[in-house]
């Protein structure tokens, strides 16, 4: 049976949104007008590359077997769908008519499968060690989540590397490494059902023949999303460095030493919260995957657009370990740098109107 699916944000929820529609299931991806009426016109292009293949394909959704439209927060219709994804960076669920939709979604109680760096508040509840702990000061505007019931708030962790090439229309996206989507179950029995539909009807998916990568893997696990905590504070937000921003590969490599200190520092606190080694990635196989991401990290590259706000992952993993008891000085210094750069823009003026 064809699922209806919302995604929130057009860039990297076109990823999610390409699987499912080359799964058979509808897909709309919520975006800004101008966005909307180029992807209701042409529609998506990724552009992924196959097992054992040297060049990337460009997929269509045009060519799919799902049905792919655009729409405004504003012109959503919530009693249409099974699923939301939610795929915007963080700071965008504050614009207004993002937050009104936010609150729809909510009223209609519906499953949300984030795949957010920024681990949504609500799901976060669902972890009892982190339940009590006062974590909104990493959250643009916490006040979004306080309507979400925890159990219909899940994460999946947004392992797959892609972005905009910058001389490409806002409908293309290119996927630099083709990894999985490792998602939580749901509370609710009923929504796991469709969670896991989707996990099989994406499995089945061939192209020519040849499986397609980029999975839906569900899992039992709260902390599997987790893992990419390590990654992370290791290699993205260390690629804001006081001056130019530097690539991951960099930031990981430049110092295999400290990187390994900081992602142990960090999978060590995701244990203490409860997580089982065998919901991480090791470190050697994190740091081979960082020696093919040439480019610095979304953040880093907001960071020097001058953007005003960025996913914090760097100062929520602050704020746990320091309430947990086992501050890090490393990850500190991260913050620090990174709030610096922030207020750099902000003290520049001009640049946060943006």
């Amino acid at each position: 049976m064809a699922r209806n699916i919302l995604i929130l944000g057009a860039s990297y929820g076109s990823l999610l949104g390409t699987k499912l529609l080359m799964a058979g299931h509808n897909v709309s991806l919520v975006c800004r007008k101008n966005t909307a009426d180029l992807i209701n016109r042409d529609g998506t292009e990724v552009r992924i590359k196959l097992r054992d293949e040297k060049e990337h394909r460009s997929i269509f959704s045009r060519d799919l077997p799902g049905k792919l439209d655009a729409v405004t927060p504003a012109d959503v219709d919530v009693s249409r769908y099974d699923m939301v994804g939610l795929a915007m960076q963080e700071p965008q669920y504050t614009n207004h008519t993002v937050r009104v939709l936010m609150i729809k979604i909510a009223a209609a109680k519906l499953p949300c499968l984030s795949i957010m760096n920024m681990p949504p508040l609500p799901y976060l509840k669902r972890i009892p060690a982190l339940a009590g702990m006062d974590l909104e000061e990493a959250y643009t505007n916490a006040q979004v989540w306080e309507r979400f019931e925890p159990g219909l708030v899940t994460l999946c962790s947004p392992d797959p590397q892609a972005f905009r090439p910058p001389e490409e229309k806002a409908n293309v996206l290119h996927v630099g490494l083709p990894t999985n989507f490792k998602a939580s179950a749901f509370a609710d029995d009923k929504h796991n059902k469709v969670l896991r539909e989707l996990e099989a009807d994406i499995d089945a998916v061939t192209l020519d023949g040849q499986d397609v990568p980029v999975k839906l893997k569900v899992f039992d696990s709260l902390f599997v999303p987790l893992a990419k905590w390590s990654m992370l504070l290791t290699g993205n937000y260390r690629c804001i460095t006081p001056s130019e921003p530097q690539s991951i590969r960099d930031a990981v490599h430049s110092d295999l030493t400290r990187s390994q200190a900081i992602y142990d520092h960090v999978d060590g606190i995701a244990r203490k919260l409860g997580a089982d080694p065998a919901d991480q990635v090791p470190f050697a196989k994190y740091a081979k995957a960082a020696e093919s991401l040439l480019k610095p990290s979304s953040a880093a590259r907001a960071v020097a657009a001058g953007a005003p706000f960025i996913e914090r992952v760097d100062l929520l993993v602050k704020l746990i370990s320091h309430q947990l008891g086992t501050p890090s000085a490393e990850i500190d210094r991260t913050v620090e740098t990174v709030d610096q750069k922030l207020n750099e823009k902000i003290v520049q003026g001009g640049s946060s109107a943006q």
